[in-house]
């Protein structure tokens, strides 16, 4: 079996609003095709036009390479050979950032391959299965412009996620800061009371996470906030710290009385190192596409294991990327939490039409799916509706 074609198609959703910073809007879509007429299917979380770039690009010197060049004609099953091949050979295109995010949407298309040339789902493939059910968490949208209409958005969202059976939800809590969502500038005490309300909503029983998505840029900040918000006995806090500033993460998790979360940007298990080691991070999140592919979030998810750190990837795209990360997860113990959304709390055209997926909640947990591969179904019509020059 060889390759024959890696196709990429940028996506973008009609109804795009630049001036959100949800990535859902958008996505790459990777083809891989073989001669046996065998398709998988892989995505990752990046400017699509630049993703795309980096796959397609011809090289211009040994240590510079295409990607799709150094891929096709080559037999698709040794992924891990092939990864290595390539990551070796584009070096001087980029070891981090958008390169291997690219190439974990390549890989993850291998998987799928792999998935369906074997007749069997990924999660078969990559280990025993995990001994445990499978928790997804809500991860609740905000609406609205106003600090009460933010507030009641978020509340209505943990409402809806109750009725739908989750155990465990995330709130988006950034009205300030790089992240903040439509313009708003709210003080770190309406933050308080925003954590508070979804608290109220939930009760009690469910878990609770919040993600303030890089609020602050220094322990000291962050501690006069976070240090009011442990009567919510929250899960944890996700990304409460610029990502380069990993001596910041350290000295918070000294005194946090709650769990750091972060690792959603990072690409390659090496980034990953520093951030746990130096960082000194409690929870642990790959992105299965920007991290490098399934093998790359495997060996991250290893790494955590070893020091005993739970992992909760990072997934906030298509039922395409959801799917590679529930697959992970049913072969891998230590994970505590998928992040998940069903069309019913979806607002992102793409994340309701791109892909049907294999996966069924059902009494707040994840059944395993059973299609070989992804087990993913691609919606042409949304394709051709979206896709983009």
């Amino acid at each position: 079996m060889k390759i024959t074609d890696i196709a990429c198609h940028v996506l973008v959703a009609d109804d795009v609003d630049p001036g959100l910073t949800s990535s859902a809007q958008d996505s790459l879509l990777v083809v891989v095709s073989t001669d046996e007429g065998l398709e998988g299917y892989g995505e990752s979380d990046l400017n699509p036009w630049i993703g795309r770039a980096c796959i397609e690009a011809s090289g211009t010197h040994t240590m510079g390479l295409g990607m799709a060049e150094l891929l096709k004609g080559k037999d698709p099953r040794d992924i891990e050979a092939l990864w290595d091949h390539v990551y070796t050979m584009t070096a001087m295109n980029g070891r981090r950032g958008a390169v291997i995010h690219a190439l974990g949407a390549v890989e993850m298309a291998l998987r799928d391959l792999a998935g369906k040339i074997a007749g069997e789902p990924l999660w078969k493939l990559l280990g025993d299965p995990r001994p445990t059910p499978l928790v997804p968490y809500a991860s609740l949208q905000p609406a609205g412009s106003s600090f009460e209409a933010y507030r009641d958005a978020l509340c209505q969202s943990a409402e809806n996620a109750k009725k739908l059976g989750f155990k465990a939800v995330k709130a988006e809590c950034t009205m300030a800061g790089p992240y903040a969502h439509d313009g708003m500038n709210e003080s770190y005490d309406r933050h308080t009371e925003v954590v508070a309300a979804v608290r109220r909503t939930l009760g009690p029983d469910m878990t609770l996470m919040v993600d303030v998505q890089y609020l602050w840029r220094d322990a000291e900040t962050a501690w006069s906030v976070l240090r009011d918000w442990e009567e919510f006995d929250l899960y944890f806090v996700e990304t409460p710290i610029w990502p380069d500033f990993l001596d910041e993460h350290a000295r918070l998790a000294a005194r946090a009385p709650f769990r750091i979360a972060s690792g959603e940007w990072l690409s390659t298990r090496w980034e990953f190192e520093d951030l746990i080691e130096r960082g000194r991070i409690g929870v642990v999140q790959p992105d299965v596409g920007r991290v490098g592919g399934v093998g790359e979030a495997r060996a991250v998810c290893a790494m955590a294991a070893e020091r005993n750190l739970p992992v909760v990837p990072h997934c906030w795209k298509t039922g395409v990327s959801l799917s590679a990360t529930a697959h992970l997860a049913f072969a891998t113990p230590g994970i505590a939490f998928v992040e998940f959304l069903p069309p019913q709390l979806c607002i992102e055209k793409l994340r309701r039409e791109l892909a049907m997926e294999d996966l069924v909640l059902e009494n707040g947990e994840i059944l395993p799916p059973t299609r070989p591969g992804l087990g993913v179904e691609i919606n042409w019509d949304a394709v051709r509706a979206y896709g983009r020059p």
